[in-house]
């Protein structure tokens, strides 16, 4: 039993080595198949390629476009300055606009592109500030611009002499317009809730109006009522209209001289009722309130920064100083901005735009045309406004006039 078992154990490493070796002939025999296969299918592949190159020149323009997507280099560069260059007609701007503690939303803006036929780079902006009711701030967001365009066709020439002109018979009409609103309304249209109110009070209902025109040398304002326009120049707010209240030395006696009073019912007001003196509309309370704008033309130098219009919600609560110091620093955190121009260089069709906007209180831009600063220093100022309780609509627009970048 010893023998067998010794003989055993003598035999086992021979048997072990054969098996390895057998094992090792069949691995290495394996890779040459293996081999052989992958030869055979490179043959194959060569031929079929020379006999389509149309796929060999797919799958290079494939590899070529999968190496610039991963390396991200030079190439797109190149390829994109090979692009023609769009026109940089669409102005850079921001615009908020919010309810706030009212219990009705009467702030309306317009943002207008290009307005004026025949005359590029030619922006509308314009801010207004309804009460009473919100018909008449919405008149003058669908109307002010046409209004405007069609007098400035008219106007003759001289940069200041023609915009005074234009802008004063421009809110004129517009006055009128208001004015006779009810009366030229289709019975069809649903009813506004000044005339729900028993007795109708559509001539009770107003709107203040600041509209600035930017072209490439000059800004005009037109101002009528408590909203503002400033421009921020080389550090220093300009302030390109003087605010409207009945407690103002000049308005007081033009009110005064026209027969009427100014009261004092929680604040300066004219007869006791209205907290401005000049408005669009406000038919009841003529003469004494006059929707005769007061219009600046301001020539635009390298040191312009950027143009702020708001409604009295934001000028009520924060100064000149303080809202160009937050747009200043909202340019400072975003660098230099983006190319405000659409992939056609054109603006958009004001349906287009306020269907995009999804909201009748902006009209004439959509919110994916505006400048990514500009929209953040808007917002921001908008905030600041209600976080310093501010009790009125809220509404501002942003526009950045700075040169060379």
């Amino acid at each position: 039993m010893a023998e067998i078992c010794c003989e055993e154990a003598k035999s086992t490493p021979a048997t072990a080595v054969a098996a390895a070796a057998a094992v090792a002939v069949a691995v290495a025999s394996s890779a040459l198949e293996r081999r052989r296969r992958r030869l055979e299918m490179r043959r194959f592949r060569i031929a079929t390629d020379l006999d389509a190159p149309a796929e060999e020149d797919v799958r290079a323009g494939k590899r070529l476009r999968l190496a610039r997507t991963a390396s991200g280099s030079c190439a797109d560069a190149v390829r994109d300055c090979e692009r023609p260059a769009l026109p940089e007609r669409l102005p850079r701007y921001g615009v908020s606009s919010v309810r706030g503690r009212r219990r009705e939303m009467e702030d309306a803006v317009s943002i207008r592109p290009d307005f004026l036929p025949g005359a590029s780079k030619h922006h509308f902006f314009g801010v207004f500030d309804g009460h009473g009711c919100s018909h008449v701030s919405t008149l003058c967001q669908d109307r002010m611009h046409e209004v405007v365009a069609d007098e400035h066709n008219n106007a003759g020439s001289g940069e200041e002499t023609a915009w005074k002109g234009v802008m004063e018979r421009s809110f004129a009409r517009l006055d009128e317009q208001a004015t006779s609103w009810a009366s030229s309304r289709s019975a069809d249209e649903p009813a506004c809730r000044c005339e729900q109110q028993m007795p109708s009070r559509c001539d009770h209902v107003g709107s203040t109006a600041v509209v600035a025109v930017v072209s490439p040398t000059h800004v005009v304002v037109g101002n009528a009522g408590d909203s503002r326009a400033v421009l921020s120049r080389a550090g220093v707010p300009v302030a390109l209209s003087v605010d409207h209240k009945p407690d103002r030395p000049d308005e007081l006696a033009r009110i005064e001289a026209a027969g009427g009073r100014v009261i004092y019912w929680d604040g300066p007001r004219v007869l006791g009722v209205l907290a401005m003196s000049r408005a669009i509309g406000d038919g009841y309370l003529k003469p004494f309130v006059s929707s005769e704008p007061e219009v600046t033309v301001t020539e635009r130098t390298d040191e312009d920064e950027c143009l702020i219009l708001a409604s009295d919600g934001l000028w009520d609560v924060v100064t000149n100083e303080m809202a160009c110091e937050v747009v200043r620093a909202c340019f400072r955190s975003n660098g230099p901005p983006a190319p405000a121009s659409r992939p056609d260089g054109v603006a958009p069709p004001a349906a287009d735009a306020d269907a995009e906007n999804g909201s009748a209180v902006v009209k004439g831009m959509s919110k994916a045309d505006s400048d990514k600063a500009c929209s953040d220093a808007a917002v921001l100022l908008a905030k600041l406004a209600l976080a310093r309780r501010s009790a009125d609509n809220v509404s501002v627009v942003v526009v950045d006039l700075r040169r060379g970048i």
